[in-house]
């Protein structure tokens, strides 16, 4: 196979250059271009068609967000949005993800040789998770904002106890490329009264705090970004911070997550394969592994000593997930018990906590 060919558009000539020097350094990526804004990206598409486009969202002539839902809703071309993710731009990049982006990443800060090398990999990995993607047009209706409930439904579904059984189980939850949206249909299912669910999912820091509001005004319940010494309690959904290790500790019948910094694990921070581990150490057989659609292996490793731990597993079928990568790869490893698409998982989830089996 070739390259990987990727138009980088933006509007900066030095993150282009940034972006272009990173990517070329891959030797399975070749940037075949570079614009710096949507008519100019426009006008190269029509010379030739690339793999997969890296966008800003704030750009001269049009908004990255317009030209994100022309391609998608017409002839569908794998897109990574690249931003700086300033606190108010969250939203955005929200949305940029229901109009069809595959995935976001941080726009790397110049002058920090650490960040840039991190930064390196995360872009690469995406890229080439990107073109493996399945596309679907976007319908026109998505330009309209979709309604969402109020925060009275968010404070009304809050049903948390001090305490939990030891015989209450945990679900932990690995998702990477795709995983947003899955995640969402994933939680959507689950009731007022699910038991507590720890998750990791890899994204930039300053956007799950605004992923978790978002999911929290459509989900029975409570979801949010984890905080150091959260307990986890039925009814609530523990995101990890964007940048930082997430992990399942207990004290006596209380379970609660620590938040550590850290090198990247399985070349990302947060890991899935962190979560996991720390889930076999101190749940073991009270845990229900559920690993979602993803590129890479992170999660493998840690679910399959979930497994020998005594833990329940569930990986999403190759048919749902938007990149059948971090599932293959712990089905291979041998750590899963069980195999479905998307919309089941969460009634699987459900029956294994109410019987154990």
């Amino acid at each position: 196979m070739g390259k990987i060919k990727v138009l980088i558009v933006d509007d900066s000539a030095v993150v282009r250059q940034t972006l272009a020097s990173i990517i070329n350094s891959d030797p399975n990526l070749e940037v075949m271009g570079t614009a710096s804004d949507p008519f100019v990206a426009a006008q190269k598409i029509a010379e030739e068609k690339p793999d997969v486009i890296t966008l800003d969202i704030e750009m001269p002539r049009m908004d990255g967000l317009t030209f994100l839902h022309k391609i998608m809703s017409q002839h569908p071309i794998p897109i990574i949005i690249i931003s700086s993710l300033a606190e108010q731009g969250s939203e955005s990049a929200l949305r940029a993800l229901e109009l069809g982006a595959v995935d976001i990443i941080q726009k790397p800060r110049l002058g920090t040789k650490q960040f840039i090398e991190e930064s390196r990999i995360t872009i690469c990995d995406s890229i080439k998770a990107a073109a493996k993607a399945r596309l679907k047009l976007v319908p026109s209706s998505l330009l309209t904002p979709q309604p969402k409930l109020t925060a009275d439904a968010v404070i009304a579904k809050v049903q948390s106890k001090a305490m939990i059984q030891t015989t209450d189980k945990v679900v932990v939850v690995g998702a990477s490329t795709g995983g947003t949206e899955a995640l969402k249909v994933f939680l959507e299912a689950m009731p007022m009264d699910a038991p507590g669910i720890v998750i990791v999912q890899h994204m930039p820091e300053k956007f799950t705090a605004a992923f978790a509001n978002r999911l929290d005004q459509t989900c029975k319940v409570t979801i949010k970004e984890a905080e150091d010494n959260d307990t986890v309690i039925r009814g609530r959904a523990l995101i990890a911070p964007g940048n930082r290790h997430l992990l399942l500790k207990r004290s006596g019948a209380r379970y609660y997550v620590e938040i550590k910094d850290g090198p990247l694990v399985s070349r990302h921070r947060p890991s899935v394969d962190v979560l996991f581990r720390s889930a076999a150490q101190y749940a073991g057989k009270n845990a229900i592994g559920v690993i979602l659609t993803g590129m890479g292996d992170d999660g493998a490793r840690g679910m399959l000593e979930m497994k020998e731990a005594g833990a329940y597993n569930i990986a999403q079928d190759e048919e749902t997930c938007v990149v059948f990568g971090m599932p293959k790869e712990a089905i291979k490893r041998g750590g899963v018990h069980k195999v479905l698409p998307l919309h089941k998982i969460a009634a699987e989830v459900l029956r294994v906590s109410a019987t154990g089996t």
